[in-house]
């Protein structure tokens, strides 16, 4: 039996932004209650951009899960695109390119598993050696 904390988010492709506020609210509780050693920021700007790539670039659902070790922070999004994520070159007159780069770097480790039903991103960090309790 897992005895991890794990919270599971379905939402609707057809709400915009709001999925995103979503996501980035269950975020923040779950940190709080969860992972209170972990970065707010950085983490609730993973799950904003893989939440944003999700919306943009699949034309079917997507699901945030949120995972809490003893040492470990892990956010999955799953959704129904088999492409995994492409880093661009980024444009300073607004054609994006950002996202993909700033999540590497904001992670401790990334990683896209292809699945059946499309891919899973997954975001990992590690408490600090110095947060330990």
């Amino acid at each position: 039996m897992n005895a991890q904390p794990h919270v599971v988010i379905e939402e609707s492709p057809h709400t915009g932004g709001r999925q995103s506020a979503g996501a980035r609210r269950a975020t923040a509780e779950f940190l709080l209650q969860h992972c209170p050693w972990a970065d707010p920021d950085a983490v609730l700007l993973v799950v904003s951009e893989l939440v944003s790539n999700a919306i943009r670039h699949t034309a079917g659902w997507w699901r945030l899960h949120l995972t809490a070790g003893a040492d470990t922070l892990v956010v999955g999004i799953e959704d129904s695109s088999p492409l995994p994520p492409v880093a661009r070159l980024p444009s300073l007159t607004g054609g994006g390119g950002f996202g993909w780069h700033m999540v590497q770097r904001l992670a401790g480790t990334v990683e896209v598993r292809p699945q059946p039903y499309g891919k899973r991103v997954q975001a990992t960090w590690v408490r600090p050696a110095a947060a330990s309790c």
